[in-house]
């Protein structure tokens, strides 16, 4: 089931609530099933930790994301920083960011586009870093003019052990129709262990 009006108006809701909030799985776990992604992405979300996930700003501080919270889309250009709260071990990880929304949550038949894809990532005291180059590099959110605001999704995968050598995407591979269920059941990377999400509208027309 698609994100309805409905959904999505209750979502914005609790992006209001949720700011300044993620120190709770289990509210992360609520805002995800409020929002119906773990039915759209048809994948278990029963995380384990928190995922920080920072945004650069032109000025001033990053923007530290909440499960639920809108952004401008102007503040999102990034390229994001991952930090991680909880007992995870050490890595390897991966990341990645989905966009389930494209071109419109009433018709997203691009769905799903892949706005971020790593792996290799290494905790570092909290903060994930990685020395491979991103599979998919980060693309910043393009909702287009006239569509609802979309839900922007960063999952965090324990590393399979033969992740490094899988040819399902590269580089060169569309970012359109992906699939993060299937990908992740490929690559025996199971269930995410921690996630969050943004609600990005289109600028405003001027």
């Amino acid at each position: 089931m698609h994100l309805s009006l409905s959904h999505l108006a209750s979502a914005l809701f609790l992006a209001g609530l949720a700011a300044g909030q993620d120190t709770s799985v289990r509210k992360v776990k609520n805002a995800f099933r409020a929002a119906d992604i773990p039915a759209d992405l048809a994948l278990a979300f029963k995380p384990t930790a928190l995922l920080d996930v920072s945004l650069p700003q032109a000025s001033g501080r990053p923007l530290t994301l909440h499960a639920g919270i809108q952004v401008p889309r102007d503040d999102t250009a990034g390229p994001p920083t991952f930090r991680v709260t909880g007992n995870v071990g050490a890595g390897p990880f991966v990341v990645a960011m989905i966009d389930p929304d494209a071109p419109t949550p009433q018709s997203p038949s691009s769905a799903q586009i892949r706005h971020f894809l790593g792996g290799d990532f290494v905790n570092r005291g909290g903060l994930l870093v990685n020395s491979t180059p991103a599979i998919s590099q980060f693309l910043q959110p393009t909702p287009p003019a006239g569509s609802d605001a979309h839900r922007y999704i960063f999952l965090l995968f324990k590393q399979s052990a033969g992740f490094a050598d899988q040819t399902l995407v590269d580089s060169t591979t569309s970012i359109a129709k992906f699939n993060i269920s299937e990908f992740a059941s490929t690559t025996q990377l199971g269930n995410p262990i921690a996630g969050t999400f943004m609600l990005v509208a289109p600028n405003p027309a001027t």
